[in-house]
């Protein structure tokens, strides 16, 4: 049987969008409370009843989440554009060989504004 799970991680951060128009109030720094939906999908193991542990995702997104929480991001290598695709595809090619499943990665800077990356 297949399934489809989703995790939810958070991380604090700050941003600019260089490439915004002058007089754009994102091309300033300002922070986000980023919200990071993991969706991985696979076969459920019939011994232990499930595909894959929540914990799994967490462990594999947390030396990412690390790498970008309370930081610029714009400073981070891949992510001088400092926008929401480029964050989701960074966080979707990181996690790409490592977790099982990857379906597709979800940035959301507010409660309204998100972008969602599923690989080439």
């Amino acid at each position: 049987m297949r399934v489809e799970l989703r995790k939810r991680l958070k991380f604090e951060a700050a941003h600019h969008l260089p490439m915004a128009p002058e007089g754009h109030r994102c091309r300033s720094v300002h922070g986000h409370s980023y919200t990071v939906e993991i969706a991985v999908a696979g076969e459920v193991d019939p011994n232990r009843g499930w595909f894959l542990d929540y914990g799994d995702i967490t462990r594999e997104f947390e030396p990412i989440r690390l790498m970008l929480d309370h930081k610029h991001i714009n400073d981070v290598p891949g992510l001088e554009s400092g926008t929401a695709e480029s964050l989701a595809i960074y966080i979707y090619r990181k996690l790409k060989g490592s977790l099982p499943g990857l379906l597709e990665v979800t940035v959301r800077e507010t409660e309204s504004s998100s972008c969602t990356y599923r690989g080439e």
